[in-house]
């Protein structure tokens, strides 16, 4: 009796240490090496989300996980999406990430001014999207940071881009100033993106808007170079200087060859500069040229425009560029 006793204490004992080990490893570092990505599928149960985190890595054991998490780890339900765990997540870690859906945020990000074509590109370029798309329509496409999930379609990001331009041109449309230049939203988009791509200074967009808007007016040319390129390039960069027999081309953009605005937008503008054409500085000022800071200087008249153009002249050849 005295021996069965003894084995009974010590069997005790031992089972007592065991789920101190147990219970000690809920907490205790993981086996991942460095920051490792898994996919919970959209209704999978918990035991399935074990097998792949220990699958990847992620934990050591998917029955020991699921035990502890029963035991330990509470009622709340794990939600879907793409986590990325951090090397050495534990398993208490690991299963609190799943419940509060903590899952990997991915971007893109189109910047203000970048053509459709580079819109593209950059959805093209998102390894985590799938399918194909081709080049929206120009200006359609709102520049921001979008958000999306591995597996998610390039089409229905988008989507995304396009649906929130429509959504931000309507708001801007309803607050437009009265007696604008653009009369209709396919005009301030236009015109936007040709503000867009003259200037790269946020103070300077409604200045930049007042004297286009000023020429519109009138019936001048808006003599805007990235309208020269834009049927050259899809608006990526010339990468050289533009020739003469550009200047004079007539294709429905070149606005040196015409009065009035280009056939279509030559970029996808942001919502500084689609404000800026439906709110442009009041002014008179119908030139302006780069000053040599990265801004313009901006003038009412020829002869002021070319006493500017002069000393941006003369910034240049101080430079070499002349």
């Amino acid at each position: 009796m005295r021996k069965l006793a003894g084995l009974a204490l010590l069997l005790a004992g031992a089972l007592f240490i065991a789920g101190i080990l147990l219970v000690g490893s809920w907490s205790a570092s993981g086996p991942a090496e460095k920051p490792t990505a898994v996919v919970v599928a959209e209704g999978a149960s918990l035991s399935g989300a074990a097998r792949e985190l220990e699958s990847a890595g992620v934990i050591a054991s998917a029955d020991r996980f699921l035990l502890l998490s029963k035991l330990l780890g509470g009622s709340t339900p794990i939600q879907a999406g793409e986590y990325e765990f951090p090397a050495g997540a534990s398993p208490s870690e690991v299963l609190g990430m799943m419940q509060s859906g903590k899952t990997l945020r991915r971007f893109v990000t189109i910047p203000e001014g970048m053509p459709s074509i580079l819109v593209r590109e950059r959805l093209m370029a998102a390894d985590a999207l799938t399918g194909e798309v081709a080049v929206p329509e120009e200006g359609s496409v709102l520049p921001d940071s979008y958000s999306y999930v591995r597996g998610e379609t390039r089409a229905a990001v988008l989507k995304r881009m396009q649906d929130a331009m429509a959504k931000d041109l309507d708001a801007l449309w309803a607050e437009r100033k009265p007696g604008i230049a653009p009369a209709t939203k396919r005009e301030a988009v236009i015109l936007a993106s040709v503000v867009e791509k003259e200037t790269s200074k946020p103070s300077e967009r409604r200045m930049v808007a007042g004297v286009y808007s000023n020429r519109l007016r009138i019936g001048m040319a808006l003599q805007a170079d990235p309208t020269v390129i834009y049927p050259i390039t899809k608006g990526k960069p010339l990468g050289r200087r533009i020739l003469q027999s550009e200047l004079r081309a007539k294709n429905g953009y070149n606005t040196y060859a015409a009065a009035g605005l280009p056939v279509g937008p030559i970029a996808n503008p942001g919502r500084a500069s689609i404000a800026a054409v439906l709110d442009p500085a009041p002014t008179k000022a119908l030139y302006f040229v780069a000053d040599g800071t990265g801004g313009h200087v901006f003038a009412d008249t020829l002869a002021e425009h070319n006493a500017n153009v002069r000393k941006w002249y003369a910034i240049r050849r101080a430079r070499g560029e002349m």
